[in-house]
């Protein structure tokens, strides 16, 4: 038995397409350098294997949101990255940070003062960024605190300040108020610290005005393949998944399908259930809503979505077209990512981050396909 074939499920991620949207996206927001967001797990889809790939590429800057996904990511960065960890630190982890080299946004008085401590008490000047909350109320320090740290002269001494950084509230927005609000605000505040570097757009940032562009755009969802406004940089689908039949049954009309038989077949209908559920990260809130495809045709999911299985309609196939161990699309040419997070009521965001342990991972690269080991995440 081959490996793929212990698992009931194949999850494919396009490390070439990675590649070239990260690209795209450089080209798009040049002058600025493009980094890439890398935090929970590249999206989840093994950020072991998407760094590398978009180191050859030629990122060099990258974010994560935690400090135990930096240190994951350590023997994999090149010695010119630099690793930027957007949610800062938990006090006491300041000393193993810095003994990485990595670089804390600091986005509370108590993360600053932390961060200074530790420099005074290592006698070395640490690198930081420093997050400014221009108006999403989430992380950052306010503008007067931003004034005294610019203001004090010991803070320079401490810390060596390699990136100043907000994040927009209404990026996927173009027409939001809110844009030009926070913009307005970040370049009172950057004003403060000439000279250093500057971030406000993440992926849909990129595609508003130059003005949002600064010095460096944090790509996150675009480079895994979530297409950005036209006239934005080009975005190529990274993830297919598939999923396979563990039977096919026919039902009269009147017969109830799944938990609390929420569908009820109004004819003759042939179903096929597949070995995929909410445990692998296909929402329930796809029951009775989304669908699987095959050969270009549409096959409505029926009944609820339950932990290991779903019911699909096959009934617009070819009697014989689907058997018990045939892969059918759940992501891929038929319908796209975007178009199951619009099914399910959520983002596509939530969908990547939720996919589980039980596919099977195949990852492209250079053109040719290789299997990870079993239950390799990373």
């Amino acid at each position: 038995m081959t490996h793929e074939m212990t698992f009931s499920s194949e999850l494919t991620i396009d490390l070439d397409a990675l590649a070239a949207n990260y690209r795209n996206l450089r080209d798009h927001v040049a002058p600025a350098q493009c980094g890439a967001v890398v935090k929970a797990n590249a999206y989840g889809l093994g950020a072991r294997r998407a760094v590398p790939a978009l180191y050859q590429a030629g990122c060099r800057t990258f974010f994560v949101a935690q400090l135990c996904e930096a240190i994951e990511l350590h023997d994999v960065l090149g010695d010119d990255c630099t690793l930027v960890i957007l949610n800062g630190l938990d006090p006491g982890a300041e000393d193993l940070c810095a003994d990485h080299g990595f670089v804390p946004a600091l986005n509370a008085p108590g993360a600053l003062q932390r961060w200074r401590e530790a420099a005074r008490r290592r006698g070395q000047r640490l690198p930081a960024a420093l997050q400014f909350d221009t108006g999403m109320s989430r992380l950052g320090v306010d503008g007067a605190t931003a004034r005294r740290v610019a203001c004090d002269p010991g803070f320079a001494t401490e810390v060596e300040l390699r990136l100043v950084m907000t994040h927009l509230a209404s990026a996927d927005e173009p027409g939001a108020p809110s844009n030009a609000a926070q913009l307005s605000t970040f370049d009172a505040l950057t004003a403060l610290f000439p000279g250093v570097p500057r971030s406000i757009a993440n992926s849909f940032g990129s595609a508003l005005p130059a003005a949002f562009h600064n010095d460096v755009v944090r790509a996150g969802i675009a480079l895994y393949g979530v297409p950005l406004p036209p006239g934005a940089a080009v975005i190529q689908p990274v993830v297919g998944l598939r999923a396979r039949i563990l039977q096919t049954r026919q039902i009269a009309a009147g017969t109830g399908v799944g938990y609390g038989l929420t569908y009820t077949a109004p004819d003759t209908r042939r179903l096929a259930t597949l070995a995929i559920g909410y445990a692998d990260g296909w929402p329930r809130a796809l029951s009775n809503r989304g669908a699987a495809w095959h050969d270009g045709k549409r096959l409505p999911i029926v009944g609820r979505v339950s932990m290991d299985s779903i019911m699909v309609d096959i009934t617009a196939l070819d009697e014989g077209a689907l058997g018990e161990g045939d892969l059918v699309e759940l992501i891929g040419p038929g319908q796209s990512l975007d178009q199951v997070a619009a099914d399910a009521g959520t983002i596509p965001y939530e969908i990547l981050t939720s996919l589980g342990r039980r596919h099977a991972r195949f990852y492209k690269e250079h053109g040719m396909a290789t299997a990870c080991i079993a239950g390799e995440v990373r």
